[in-house]
């Protein structure tokens, strides 16, 4: 079979884009189109995901890139990201505290009692994984009930601004090394190839934008047992943090708006720290008291096991870049190369396009080598 020119590609790929419309614009009671409020505020933990992963706060684009894709995460964040290199960067934001966060949830593993107190918020951990049939035929009015419900009696004026970090309680008893100011710039991943061994701010960004699931499997793979991070959440927060920037005149802090995140610090081991010596003192290197060691993960949305595999492999890949990697989960190349879910869904699916050409020389040559290997004498066995 020889190469065969292909036509008639256009009208095909026209009438694909067709068909797949056709589907997205059902008839009958299926047919009514979905608002954009409702993927955005109905879906949003979908919103939440495509969000992070598309590297882009932008909820109402991540609710339209959503009903465009039919659902479809890694298309709904590539279409996102493609969206997202069409803007120009105005600026660089200045380091954010995320200590001032209005929050919706607040838990820690570590501690029972932490200051300001557990605030379990909107989850589905201490719920049933049972079907709500109710769901299925629900009216309007009992929609709009629920919302209302909840607000009420809820006095906003005893809701405290902001909570203090549990971390900070275990730094000043010592349990935890002093928090660093990084002066450098942070490596911006989207300008910049990744070149190893890269920084610890690549790693956090790439980690950030990942797809979910690719961060979960390997993260898990630490937590079965190839690694050694067992950690305990110290917090998990989730809520909106307000984005702060200098103001262009009197140079003082003011906020511009808000965005919502998942943050994550776990602890993890604790190991002794070594106190580099003064040059030309003789003496030799003094090991500080161990201390805990720290993982840290947060991400666009709200997006808890994001957040939480985040810190864990935040935690294993220090080790890693440190000691060298004993597992998959501490090897820095392996871990930033395989989670992006964009890249990994563009290599998957150019298998999809035509290899015609690179198979028919496969066929070739497998037709060759069996036809070696029919023509070849075989060899005679030994006489009696």
């Amino acid at each position: 079979m020889g190469y065969v020119a292909i036509k008639g590609g256009g009208r095909a790929i026209a009438g694909t884009e067709a068909a797949l419309e056709s589907l997205r614009c059902a008839e009958g009671e299926a047919g009514t189109p979905l608002s954009l409020d409702a993927i955005e505020q109905q879906l949003r933990l979908l919103t939440s995901r495509v969000v992070s992963e598309g590297g882009l706060y932008h909820p109402r684009l991540a609710a339209l890139a959503i009903k465009q894709m039919q659902g479809d995460t890694l298309e709904a964040a590539f279409a996102l990201r493609a969206y997202r290199s069409t803007k120009p960067r105005l600026l660089d934001l200045p380091l954010q505290e995320t200590g001032p966060m209005r929050l919706i949830r607040r838990i820690s593993s570590a501690f029972k009692d932490i200051p300001g107190g557990q605030m379990l918020g909107p989850t589905t951990d201490y719920a049933l994984r049972l079907m709500r049939l109710d769901l299925a035929d629900e009216s309007p009015e009992a929609f709009r009930a629920v919302s209302r419900r909840f607000l009420d009696g809820v006095d906003e004026a005893t809701l405290p601004d902001s909570f203090p970090k549990v971390v900070d309680a275990l730094r000043h008893e010592g349990l935890l090394l002093p928090l660093e100011r990084n002066a450098t710039t942070a490596f911006d991943i989207t300008r910049d190839p990744l070149v190893f061994p890269v920084p610890r701010s690549a790693a956090l960004a790439t980690m950030a934008r990942a797809e979910t699931g690719s961060l979960l499997a390997i993260a898990y793979s630490n937590m079965r047992g190839y690694g050694d991070v067992h950690p305990t959440i110290a917090e998990l927060r989730v809520g909106y943090l307000p984005v702060m920037l200098p103001h262009p005149v009197s140079g003082e802090p003011v906020e511009i708006g808000e965005v919502l995140i998942t943050e994550c610090e776990v602890v993890a081991m604790y190991e002794a720290q070594e106190d580099a010596s003064v040059e030309g003192d003789g003496t030799e290197n003094q090991t500080s008291p161990p201390t805990f060691t720290l993982g840290y993960g947060a991400c666009f949305g709200h997006n808890e096991t994001k957040a939480i595999s985040m810190a864990i492999l935040d935690r294993a890949l220090q080790k890693g870049m440190r000691d060298g990697p004993s597992n998959p989960s501490e090897d820095p190349e392996f871990v930033l190369l395989h989670i992006d879910g964009v890249d990994s869904m563009g290599f998957a699916s150019h298998y999809k396009m035509p290899h015609y050409v690179t198979f028919q020389s496969d066929m070739d040559r497998l037709r060759t080598t069996r036809d070696k290997a029919t023509a070849a004498p075989k060899p005679q066995g030994d006489s009696a």
